[in-house]
């Protein structure tokens, strides 16, 4: 028996699909941002389908004294084959539309999952090789060091902060996978279930929900290692110390209350710009953060701490009156300091 053709709603998403891939041709896929304080307009590193665009020569600039290779297009064979790629697959869904089979939308579904993973292993592998394979007679080395950009979300790298996200190309390439995991929901799945065509935002709403999701969780700050954000010293002692997570995901460490509330009031971060603020438990032997909005804060000159910011986080509440008594000090809340 002749298996029945595609339905028109995974007709038309497949058209979709095709315009949308033909607009990522001249669209940035991804883009990596350089943040530091030489910097404060920020470096940007755009990755289109044939080519690095941005701030490529002052990147290539700073990397040569850190011994790291200088980008080229025509370094990067993925630039020769990635226009044909994407065409081919422009190809491939309007093929599926017009010979109008099932097994065939499965094979498309297969290959374009199946590249976007081997894209994603090839960038990682890529960084990886740039990060790695230094200059040994850069001007700047620090041993056991090694500067691969993070293949999505925050990095810090000296004093640069490094983020990498998909660009509108690539979230239009997300969108494309959303598009073809609708259409096997209703060709394989639930074809007979679906009365409403607003089923389907439903499908790529849980998709994005669950490739968006990042943790906001602070880092362990490391004494010795980490450094300051603001002040630049090494972060000395840890039961003073702070962490700002912004909603992209980038993580800003601070060894003091007084740079965290200077990076703040100095506009180097605007507050709608910050998902958490965590300070370090003064009480806690394992440096544990608490949110800056649930600690209760004590602030005496007594403290010492790294930067005169004299201010402490506890997160035990039956403990602060006894800590107010001992360094003479007196209660202030987070909510009082930003403002």
């Amino acid at each position: 028996m002749k298996s029945a053709g595609l339905s028109k709603l995974t007709k038309l998403l497949l058209i979709i699909c095709s315009i949308c891939l033909l607009i990522i041709l001249f669209l940035p896929i991804w883009r990596i941002e350089l943040d530091a304080p030489q910097y404060p307009e920020g470096l940007q590193l755009n990755i289109y389908a044939d080519g690095l665009r941005g701030n490529v020569d002052i990147i290539n600039g700073l990397n040569h004294y850190i011994g790291m290779k200088t980008l080229h297009n025509q370094d990067f064979i993925e630039f020769s084959v990635l226009r044909y790629i994407i065409l081919f697959f422009v190809s491939l869904f309007v093929a599926v539309v017009l010979i109008n089979k099932r097994s065939l939308l499965n094979i498309g579904i297969i290959l374009f999952v199946a590249f976007g993973i081997i894209a994603m292993i090839d960038f990682w592998r890529w960084e990886y090789n740039y990060g790695h394979n230094l200059n040994p007679d850069a001007a700047i080395r620090i041993p056991g060091m090694a500067y691969q950009p993070p293949l999505i979300g925050f990095k810090q790298l000296l004093n640069f902060g490094a983020y990498s996200i998909p660009d509108i190309g690539g979230w239009i390439f997300i969108g494309v996978g959303v598009m073809l995991l609708s259409c096997f929901y209703i060709e394989f799945k639930y074809l007979k279930k679906i009365k409403s065509i607003y089923s389907i935002p439903m499908i790529a709403f849980i998709v994005m929900l669950s490739m968006s999701g990042c943790s906001t969780k602070p880092d362990a700050i490391i004494v010795g290692k980490d450094q300051c954000c603001f002040c630049k010293m090494t972060v000395s002692d840890a039961k003073f110390g702070a962490e700002i997570i912004t909603v992209k995901g980038k993580n800003f460490k601070f060894d003091d209350m007084h740079c965290v509330l200077a990076f703040i009031k100095n506009k180097q971060i605007e507050l709608k710009e910050i998902k958490e603020v965590y300070l370090t438990d003064f009480e806690s032997t394992g440096h544990e953060l608490i949110k800056a909005t649930d600690a209760l804060l004590i602030q005496s000159e007594k403290l010492n701490s790294p930067m005169n910011g004299n201010i402490a986080a506890i997160g035990d509440k039956g403990s602060i009156a006894k800590l107010i008594n001992t360094y003479q000090g007196t209660s202030v809340s987070w909510n009082q300091l930003i403002k």
